[in-house]
């Protein structure tokens, strides 16, 4: 198990999660979030709940706050916060 490494990019740290390298940022989130065709940010969602509906998305910024259980962080510092 490990954290994010400080200064890693944003796509850096979906690669990290979904277990990929060299993924685009929407690619990596979908493959984190098992899902398909999704945007970064609905993948994300999707990940945290599958039943939540797009009306009800968060931003990026909270949603991977959401995600790592973190409040007040950017998104990227807060899937750093993820240990995988």
């Amino acid at each position: 198990m490990a954290l994010g490494k400080d200064g890693s990019s944003l796509t850096a740290e979906l690669n990290r999660l979904a277990g990929t390298t060299g993924k685009a940022q929407q690619g990596a989130a979908n493959t984190y979030a098992s899902s398909t065709g999704l945007g970064v940010v609905a993948a994300l969602n999707y990940k945290a709940s599958a039943v939540r509906q797009p009306s009800e998305y968060k931003g990026l910024n909270a949603i991977c706050n959401e995600l790592a259980s973190t409040t007040g962080k950017s998104a990227v510092a807060a899937l750093r916060s993820i240990n995988v």
